[in-house]
């Protein structure tokens, strides 16, 4: 019998075949293009069928300033890749690791009120991904107005006059650089529920206009930087589904600028991040394309947080029967405990060794809408996940691709892995390359 939010295995092999097939389409990296903006002064068009695995080596790392790509020469419009996200915290995030990863692709977001007082380049976030743009790596940067505790800025009022000038300081240190700017970070969490019906739009469409036509001024049709709005959550929830999020759409579409939407499918399954794709691609123009640069079971493990630990655990590392998990994961991080012991703890619960196909499974689903850009994944454990963990703290640690928080490095100090998917990270990375390097050779034939 299935547990809630498994997959039938029936519709998962159907998934999968389609997954396939739509890869063969579909670029995992970027190639160079010798293109532009449109004419229009939006983001160029052309889409490549037959992209390498990449957008260039180098030695990029997650800090210093970062470099130009070259004038006049701009990653392709990216199809179907998988990148890494670090949130707002890259430190550690290094081109070693993305190697490491086999990844080309990195996203972070940026708070705008820390523009007030570290100046853009130095920003942590916008930094890292400078450096990374200069060393040939696909960019993602994402741009957070947090207005959960007052009222969001309106077009017109010296309030909004103060969060454009932020925004033009980003657009001066990013623009013609990072592959791609996305308006808003989860503007659905990040402002009060009493304004999101009527305030909430015409902020962002404003902030839009603004960075549109910047974009254009400083640059006319010769950018490199392409335009999404972000990010929608919980859209598997009918009561998320309001006209203010239509409106967002609606604008999405009626934007020719803007190339896409970003989505942050947080769930407990499958068929929850599907309703995402379903409600947002038909909502939106047929040559749009969504991002998806957050996106986890978290949901899912939230439910089984306070489960006790196996029994085969309990027994191998004399731990109490009646320990929660939540329990154990506070002890790691304050002491991190040897690779197996990780190891052990998860894939001997059934409710985490379950769903050890979920990220092949979700970057599949994503990809086989043929409308994916670009997807990224959680890569390291961050200070935040670990610090106060109880029964009520959401596990966002066991996303990461790493478990470098929690468990010991190698004795040839080598970070751990998440026991399920780091290994599925990289070969989606090959996957995507080998289904591109068929879908070149066949197109000559």
């Amino acid at each position: 019998m299935l547990e809630p939010g498994e997959p039938n295995a029936e519709r998962r092999a159907e998934s999968q075949s389609l997954g396939r097939r739509r890869l063969l389409g579909l670029t995992g990296g970027a190639a160079l293009l010798l293109t532009g903006c449109g004419q229009d002064g939006t983001a160029g068009s052309g889409r490549s069928d037959s992209g390498s695995s990449g957008g260039g080596g180098g030695s990029g790392s997650g800090g210093g300033s970062g470099g130009d790509t070259g004038h006049g020469a701009r990653l392709a419009a990216p199809e179907g890749v998988l990148g890494a996200n670090f949130n707002e915290e890259p430190r550690g995030i290094t081109a070693a690791v993305l190697d490491d990863l086999r990844t080309k692709w990195v996203r972070g977001f940026v708070a705008m009120p820390d523009l007030d007082t570290v100046e853009a380049p130095r920003q942590p976030a916008i930094s890292s991904l400078l450096s990374f743009a200069g060393s040939g790596y696909g960019t993602v940067l994402s741009l957070k107005f947090p207005y959960q505790s007052k009222p969001l800025p309106q077009p017109g009022t010296s309030a909004m006059d103060t969060e454009l000038a932020r925004v033009d300081k980003v657009l001066d240190a990013v623009l013609d650089k990072v592959s791609l700017l996305v308006i808003g970070n989860e503007p659905f969490f990040e402002t009060r529920k009493e304004d999101r019906a009527t305030l909430l739009n015409p902020f962002y469409k404003a902030v839009a206009a603004h960075v549109i036509a910047e974009r254009k001024k400083r640059y006319g049709s010769d950018c490199r930087t392409s335009l999404y709005m972000g990010a929608l959550n919980r859209l598997e929830d009918p009561d998320w589904r309001t006209p203010a999020v239509d409106g967002w759409l609606a604008h999405v579409k009626a934007t020719p600028e803007i190339e896409g939407v970003d989505i942050h499918p947080h769930v407990t399954s499958l068929d929850n991040a599907e309703a995402y794709t379903d409600y947002v691609l038909p909502r939106i123009r047929s040559e749009q394309r969504f991002l998806a640069t957050e996106f986890s079971l978290v949901r899912w493990w939230k439910l089984h947080w306070n489960d006790s630990v196996p029994a085969v655990y309990a027994s191998r590392y004399g731990v109490p029967a009646d320990t929660p998990v939540w329990q154990e994961a506070r002890d790691a991080a304050a002491k991190p405990v040897s690779q197996r012991r990780w190891r052990d703890l998860l894939m001997n619960s059934r409710w985490f060794a379950s769903r050890e196909d979920y990220l092949t499974d979700q970057v599949e689903q994503f990809r086989a809408t043929g409308r994916l850009a670009v997807a990224t994944y959680g890569a390291l454990q961050q200070p935040p996940m670990v610090r106060d963990i109880g029964r009520i703290k959401p596990p966002w640690l066991l996303n990461s691709l790493y478990a470098n928080l929690v468990a010991q490095p190698s004795a040839n100090g080598d970070m751990a892995h998440n026991p399920a998917f780091f290994d599925t990270f990289r070969a989606l990375q090959d996957s995507s390359a080998e289904s591109s390097a068929e879908s070149s050779g066949s197109s000559g034939s």
